[in-house]
């Protein structure tokens, strides 16, 4: 089974810039947006055999997730039956027989940090939502997480200490979804620095590869030995962030 996770940046853009290709060349079994910036009839898209489900932020144009899937899950719910943090179309949970899928765009913690302290309670409430899941089955977790977690995960480490993505309470956060049973897939497999998935547009920073790594699978331990490779798709042009993968044995 082939996951990709993709931080598209509008998807009314991207389908001007080869998305449909892209999906007809890797056709994954199940694929899964960020920030879609759209409601789905605002968007002129046919997929055959997949199913669509999406979560538009209340803001038009803003935020947003989505998951299409060839395989009809069992069930699909949205968001995190919370108030404070159910208004921008951040979550979607698909379930299969074997594990709870949770695709997620996480809240950045803006200029100036001004949202860290609701990104530092977003981070405990959203453990707590994947800990609930996982009671009942195993979880695997992708999208924009919004945080480079190791000084490895970004080309500037020193540089960017206090901007968002890499506070040390952002990367406390990271280290207490890993302390409480899930698992980085990349890592798993590849400790090599320079794998980044995220560019500013600014300072031609793409071609000089100077990156951030902010998006993920990140799965239950008890998955640890189901997945093949976790790959990041570095050539895949069209949005600021490229896809991620996951194929499950």
């Amino acid at each position: 089974m082939k996951l990709i996770s993709w931080n598209v940046n509008g998807i009314r853009a991207i389908l001007k810039k080869g998305f449909l290709d892209f999906v007809e060349e890797h056709s994954p079994d199940v694929l899964c947006l960020q920030e879609t910036k759209a409601r789905p009839e605002q968007v002129d898209l046919s997929l055959p055999g997949y199913e669509m489900f999406w979560n538009s932020a209340e803001r038009k144009g803003y935020s947003g997730t989505a998951i299409f899937t060839r395989k009809k899950p069992l069930n699909v719910f949205y968001d995190m039956d919370m108030e404070e943090h159910d208004k921008e179309g951040r979550v979607i949970t698909a379930e299969f027989d074997k594990f709870f899928l949770t695709t997620v765009y996480t809240p950045n913690s803006g200029r100036g940090l001004v949202r860290l302290d609701y990104r530092q309670r977003w981070d405990k409430d959203f453990l707590s939502f994947l800990k609930k899941l996982e009671r009942k089955k195993p979880v695997i977790l992708c999208g924009d997480l919004n945080v480079a977690h190791k000084e490895i995960d970004l080309a500037n480490p020193q540089a960017n200490v206090k901007n968002p993505g890499f506070t040390p309470q952002e990367r406390a956060g990271f280290d207490r979804l890993i302390a409480s049973g899930f698992v980085d897939s990349f890592r798993e497999h590849n400790k090599d620095p320079h794998n980044y998935t995220w560019w500013s547009y600014m300072f031609n920073a793409r071609a000089k590869n100077i990156g951030w790594r902010i998006d993920y699978f990140v799965v239950s331990e008890s998955l640890r030995n189901a997945f093949e490779s976790s790959k990041i798709h570095s050539d895949v042009m069209g949005s600021d962030h490229c896809p991620v993968s996951l194929k499950l044995k």
